[in-house]
């Protein structure tokens, strides 16, 4: 009888080396939490999405001039330039003297320069040459004599003096001056002053658009100031509406509208 090994019979028990497993799992755990900390990170670094709102305000005044440009031309002719001239000087110093004598002081009238030149006139012929019949054009210059001009301007801020002034002066045409009364011009002297407060008003009121736009809207307030961008400024003729890229300068009216315009962007919270 053959004798078996102690063992026979016995399950045999076979020990298997689990370490390799245990690294693998270990290291993709902690890829993955390595992954989740990282897009955590990000989360908390990266801002979030801003939101913002743009919206133009505006601002609307009416001003009055506080000062008045006019100016008139004095004209003479003579067919000699002397006499041209003499006559000119003559016609402005009664110019002068109307002026003076409606209240305008002094150094608000100002002379400018003295103009002359001689005048010409085109004088046309046509002739038929001896032993011709085809009629020939001839052009000739004939002087007239000189013209002489010179302005008076009147800058002042008693406006309606000089209105009166300038409505008037062509009363010395029966005294044999020759003198062209000119439109005046209007002007508002503290108007960069006045396009500061504009916009200020202009932003104002941006704010206010903005915000009923927001309550409107709902679950959104308004933020702090992103962009603010000055859009044209308009000066037109009272209740005119009148637009252009370049923005409006109304020198023609004594009574004016200062129309502002601004572009401005806020941050939604």
């Amino acid at each position: 009888m053959t004798n078996l090994p102690e063992s026979a019979g016995r399950p045999v028990c076979r020990s298997i080396d689990l370490r390799p497993v245990g690294a693998v799992a270990l290291a993709i755990a902690l890829v993955w939490s390595t992954s989740i900390a990282a897009g955590t990170w990000r989360e908390v670094r990266s801002p979030r999405e801003k939101h913002t709102i743009r919206v133009t305000g505006s601002a609307k005044k009416r001003i009055v001039s506080d000062l008045i440009q006019w100016e008139a031309d004095i004209e003479a002719r003579a067919p000699d330039r002397t006499v041209a001239y003499k006559t000119l000087r003559e016609g402005r110093d009664k110019a002068v003297a109307f002026l003076l004598a409606q209240g305008i002081k002094p150094d608000e009238i100002q002379p400018q320069s003295t103009n002359s030149h001689e005048v010409f006139e085109k004088v046309i012929e046509e002739k038929i040459l001896p032993g011709t019949t085809v009629p020939v054009r001839t052009e000739t210059k004939v002087s007239k004599g000189f013209l002489t001009q010179e302005s008076i301007r009147v800058r002042s801020k008693d406006v309606a003096r000089v209105e009166k002034a300038s409505r008037e002066i062509t009363s010395l045409l029966e005294q044999g001056v020759s003198v062209y009364s000119e439109a005046p011009k209007y002007f508002y002297t503290p108007l960069g002053e006045l396009k500061v407060e504009m916009l200020a008003a202009a932003a104002k009121d941006a704010r206010v658009r903005a915000e009923n736009i927001l309550r409107s809207a709902g679950n959104a307030v308004i933020g702090k100031l992103i962009v603010a961008d000055m859009g044209i400024i308009n000066i037109n003729p009272a209740n005119a509406t009148d637009t252009s890229e370049e923005g409006n300068n109304d020198t023609t009216s004594f009574e004016k509208d200062i129309i502002t315009i601004l572009h401005v962007q806020f941050e939604v919270n």
